[in-house]
C-alpha cells in the first residue's frame, strides 16, 4: 500500500516548505518530497531550495562581509577612525557563509517536525490519476495525495558554447564559492545576481567588467532609479557594458577569453581569471512527467495556471519560480500560502501589484508598484514626490547619503501608484510602501502619519508631502 496524504508538495524550497507548513496549519496531512541537488554531508534532502542554499541568503552573506571590508578599507577613516589595510580571508568569508545555509536550512527541517509534516527523500514524478487523487512516484517510493502543490522552481541559464563547470565560469552556484579573490571578473548580465555578485567581488578587489546584451541598464526599474544607479556603479568601478553580443569563449591555463561586439557593432575582446553567467533563469519542469497526464505549460516553458495557482489538473497546483510572474522567493511564499488557504476553501489571495522588488547593493535598490515609465505608457496622470537622503540628518550621520525616495500618486485620487527606493536599508524602508499600497493608501495617508526622528524613514514621509509639494525638510 503507497503512503496516502491530503497534500504533497513538489520541492521544498521557499514556495515548498511554507506550502507545506501552512497546509499543515490548516490540518492536512502533508508531505513534502525533495531531491538532493546540493551537497549535503550525510546525503539527506536539503531543504530551502536555490534562496536557501545558493541564492537569496548565502549571496546576502558575502555581500555584508564585502561591504564591512569596503568600509574598512575606505569609509572608516572620515569618522576618524584609523586601522591598517585590512585583508580578506576568503575561505573564512565562504565557511561563514556556509555556516549561516547550514543553521536556516536546518531550521526547516525543525519546522516541518513541528507541524507533523513527512519530508519524503527523492524527486516527484507524475504517474497517474486515481480515485483518491495522484500517484506520485518519489525516487523508488509511489505516493498517493488528494492535491499536489508543484513547487519546484528554477535553474540558472546558461549560454550555449558556454560551459559552465562552476570553477574558471561560473553560475549562481559556483559565484558563491570562489575560493579567491580574482584579479579580474567578467560578469556576462547585469541583472540582479551580476549586480550584487559583481558589488560583492568589486568590493574584495577585483576589477569587475559586466556584459549586458539588453541596451538599457536596469529597464525594469524606474528611469530615475535606473540612472543613478548607473552613475553610482560607475563611480565605485564597476564596468558595465550596455548592448554587447557574446562571441566566442575560451578557457586556458591563463584564465578565459571573451570575445564581443560592442554597442557601436566594433569586435572586442575581454579577459579575466573568472567569469559569472548570470543571464536568467528558466523553469524546473523536467522530470515531472507531466506531459503523460496532461499538465499544461505555457509558450514559455512554465506550468500554465490561473490567479490562484490551479493548473488544467483537478487538484494540482503550482507556485513559485515554475509559474509566471517574478522569481522572487517571496512572491513564491505569498502564493505558496495562498494556495493552502483555497485549498481549504478559504478566501487565500496574493496581490502581485505589491510584490516588492529589491536588489541589495549598495546603496540598495528597492520598488514597489508601477514605474512612471509605465503609467506614461498607459496614459495615467500622476504626481511625482521626490527626495534625496542627502537632506535627510539621520543618513547624513551614517554617511550614507546617496539615493532619494520617489513616490508616484494617481493626480486625481491621490492614491500611491508605486514607490521606488535607492539609498541604505532601501530594502526594509518598501514595506511601509507594500503596507500602505496593500491598504490603499492616498500619499496624504503617508504625509500624515508621525515618523520617528531622525531615522531613515523620514525620506519616506518627505516625499509623501512632496507629492502635495508641501515638504518640511528639503
Amino acid at each position: 500500500m503507497s503512503k496516502q496524504f491530503d497534500v504533497l508538495v513538489i520541492g521544498g524550497g521557499p514556495g515548498g516548505y511554507v506550502a507545506a507548513i501552512r497546509a499543515a496549519q490548516l490540518g492536512f496531512s502533508v508531505a513534502c518530497c525533495e531531491s538532493n541537488p546540493y551537497a549535503d554531508p550525510k546525503g539527506e534532502p536539503r531543504l530551502g531550495g536555490t534562496c536557501l542554499n545558493v541564492g537569496c541568503i548565502p549571496s546576502k552573506a558575502l555581500l555584508h562581509t564585502s561591504h564591512l571590508f569596503e568600509e574598512a578599507g575606505h569609509g572608516f577613516a572620515a569618522q576618524g577612525i584609523f586601522v591598517d589595510t585590512p585583508k580578506i580571508d576568503v575561505p573564512t568569508m565562504v565557511g561563514r557563509k556556509n555556516t549561516i545555509v547550514n543553521q536556516l536550512t536546518g531550521g526547516i527541517k525543525g519546522l516541518f517536525k513541528k507541524n507533523k509534516i513527512t519530508l519524503l527523500n527523492g524527486h516527484g514524478s507524475f504517474v497517474a490519476q486515481s480515485e483518491g487523487g495522484w500517484q506520485i512516484k518519489v525516487g523508488e517510493e509511489l505516493v498517493e495525495s488528494k492535491q499536489v502543490i508543484i513547487a519546484t522552481g528554477s535553474s540558472a541559464r546558461h549560454l550555449p558554447g558556454i560551459a559552465v563547470d562552476n570553477k574558471l565560469i561560473c553560475d549562481n552556484v559556483g559565484a558563491l564559492d570562489i575560493d579567491a579573490v580574482p584579479k579580474k571578473l567578467a560578469i556576462i548580465g547585469a541583472g540582479v545576481i551580476g549586480l550584487e555578485m559583481g558589488s560583492v567581488w568589486r568590493r574584495l578587489g577585483s576589477e569587475v567588467t559586466i556584459l549586458e546584451a539588453l541596451p538599457e541598464f536596469l529597464s525594469v526599474a524606474d528611469l530615475d532609479v535606473a540612472k543613478e544607479a548607473a552613475k553610482i556603479f560607475a563611480k565605485q568601478g564597476l564596468q558595465i557594458q550596455l548592448g554587447v553580443q557574446i562571441g566566442e569563449v575560451k578557457t586556458s591555463k591563463k584564465g578565459i577569453s571573451i570575445a564581443f561586439t560592442d554597442k557601436d557593432g566594433k569586435g572586442q575582446k575581454l579577459e579575466a581569471d573568472r567569469l559569472i553567467v548570470s543571464v536568467g533563469r528558466i523553469p524546473n519542469t523536467d522530470g515531472l512527467n507531466g506531459e503523460a497526464v496532461g499538465l499544461k505549460l505555457d509558450e514559455r516553458g512554465r506550468i500554465d495556471v490561473d490567479v490562484h495557482c490551479r493548473t488544467n489538473l483537478a487538484g494540482v497546483w503550482a507556485v513559485g519560480d515554475v509559474v509566471s510572474g517574478p522569481m522572487l522567493a517571496h512572491k513564491a511564499m505569498e502564493e505558496a500560502v495562498m494556495v493552502a488557504e483555497v485549498m481549504a476553501g478559504q478566501s487565500g489571495h496574493c496581490n502581485f501589484d505589491t510584490i516588492p522588488w529589491v536588489l541589495y547593493t549598495s546603496p540598495e535598490i528597492a520598488w514597489v508598484g508601477k514605474t512612471e515609465q509605465q503609467l506614461k505608457a498607459d496614459g495615467v496622470a500622476y504626481k511625482v514626490g521626490k527626495i534625496p537622503f542627502a537632506a535627510n540628518g539621520r543618513a547624513l550621520g551614517m554617511g550614507e547619503t546617496t539615493g532619494f525616495v520617489k513616490m508616484l500618486a494617481d493626480a486625481a485620487s491621490d492614491r500611491i501608484l508605486g514607490v521606488h527606493i535607492i539609498g541604505a536599508n532601501a530594502s526594509e524602508l518598501i514595506s511601509e510602501a507594500v503596507v500602505a499600497m496593500e491598504f490603499g493608501a492616498a500619499s496624504e495617508d503617508l504625509a500624515r502619519i508621525c515618523h520617528a526622528h531622525p531615522t531613515l524613514s523620514e525620506v519616506v514621509h518627505e516625499a509623501a508631502l512632496a507629492c502635495d509639494k508641501r515638504p518640511l525638510h528639503f
